[in-house]
């Protein structure tokens, strides 16, 4: 399978419905007063840890996104219906970042987490709501809320206990097979692996810890070379490394250099994290080979190594003893620190946007708010006019026309409506 463990999606709620101009229309009811119902608000979009998924695969070709809108509301009453919301699973340790803030906005690291994205509009109120003893036949209801989109990346950065670095064909995946109950692929050549794999084992006092096969890494891999990065990232989010190293290797020295050196320069310092180092292949290597083998990894590190052979299956149950020591030791696993967001700070995205442009003598606003407020305003009836003058105010666009040079007499058109600036 293709690793993707990064997308780029652009993500809308629902716009709000229209909240409706009514009045009762009955036989024997003279004057029937303001029936007109509001908007359904629009459906928000809401993203879900699923552990069904492993990869982002599935953001690959689709990258629109898009919640249902609320219904308008209608005569006598009736509110319009709810717009559908759109549930967005993802894997487990999926980090969503808003693009245009650069800022980290949630951490989908626990099964079944959910997070709105984006909430739906609210539906606008109906003419009903406007009445009241002095103003009784309102003329003018409350457009819906539009939808919010965002441009958001979606970064999978694995979670998992422990895992399991080294070179290609260093006998990751074989580890994982028979200390776990995860069938990953397994082939005699490089690169077998090209998703990080994980797989639960039970450690000697009976607790469970997930482990992660990262493929293989190569020199250069903190660079990007290969896929480095897309491999590395899955590092960041475990508690303990396990270096495999394959001893049997022409030069295993060489191999467990270019790992530490890899985690070294990528630019969250994994060399920093705790490791453990496990020697593979031991039934390959005769007693002379080991001790030469031994002595020059006392050069390279104070950790002393455990030997193991996945096909004999030797060593591996001080392995896991090793591991449970290990983690009892170590802290929960690692989560990305961001402020959560409100929904205060969504209705930011939302705050009234207007553009003016000046074009043969007329000063043209460009405001979809007022355009649909405009469309649900009767403007002859004096408070309908006045509200829709409060708006003018209360967004800017007066001050907004002054600064662009706007004198009295000139012409203003917003949407189908021109009036003069006074």
């Amino acid at each position: 399978m293709q690793i993707v463990d990064i997308a780029e999606i652009t993500i809308s709620s629902g716009s709000g419905g229209n909240g409706a101009v009514a009045f009762r229309r009955e036989a024997h009811v003279a004057n029937g007063g303001p029936s007109g119902g509001d908007g359904g608000r629009g459906g928000s979009v809401i993203f879900e840890a699923s552990e069904n998924l492993q990869t982002l695969l599935d953001f690959r070709y689709k990258h629109h996104f898009k919640a249902g809108v609320g219904q308008n509301g209608g005569i006598k009453n009736m509110n319009g219906r709810k717009g559908e919301d759109l549930v967005i699973p993802v894997p487990v340790g999926t980090v969503v970042k808003d693009v245009e803030q650069d800022k980290i906005i949630c951490d989908l690291a626990e099964p079944g987490q959910r997070f709105v994205a984006a909430k739906g509009g609210r539906g606008g109120k109906g003419n009903a709501h406007f009445a009241n003893a002095v103003y009784q036949a309102p003329r003018f209801a409350q457009p819906g809320q539009p939808g919010l989109t965002r441009k958001l990346q979606l970064e999978l950065k694995s979670i998992a206990d422990i895992g399991l670095v080294g070179m290609p064909n260093a006998g990751k995946s074989s580890l994982l097979s028979v200390i776990s109950a995860a069938r990953p692929k397994i082939a005699d050549y490089p690169f077998t692996t090209l998703r990080p794999n994980l797989g639960v084992i039970s450690l000697p006092n009976g607790d469970g810890c997930i482990v992660a096969d990262i493929p293989g890494l190569i020199e250069g891999a903190s660079d990007g070379i290969g896929l480095g990065h897309d491999f590395l990232r899955h590092v960041e989010r475990t508690r303990l490394l396990l270096h495999l190293v394959d001893g049997a290797a022409p030069d295993p020295i060489a191999n467990y250099r270019t790992i530490q050196a890899e985690l070294k320069a990528y630019p969250a310092r994994l060399d920093n994290k705790p490791q453990v180092l496990v020697i593979n292949k031991k039934d390959l290597l005769d007693d002379g080979d080991l001790e030469i083998l031994l002595d020059l990894l006392k050069e390279e590190t104070e950790a002393a190594p455990l030997l193991i052979s996945t096909a004999t299956r030797e060593g591996l149950t001080e392995l896991l003893y090793m591991l449970e020591q290990q983690l009892s030791l170590l802290p929960p696993l690692p989560r990305f620190e961001y402020e959560p967001e409100s929904e205060a700070d969504q209705q930011g995205h939302l705050d009234p946007v207007f553009s003016i442009e000046f074009d043969d003598g007329v000063y043209i606003v460009h405001s979809d708010s007022l355009e649909r407020m405009l469309a649900l305003s009767d403007l002859e009836d004096s408070r309908a006019l006045h509200r829709f003058q409060q708006q003018l105010y209360r967004q800017g666009i007066i001050e907004a026309l002054k600064a662009e040079g706007a004198g009295s007499g000139d012409t203003i058109r917003i949407g189908s409506l021109e009036f003069d600036y006074l």
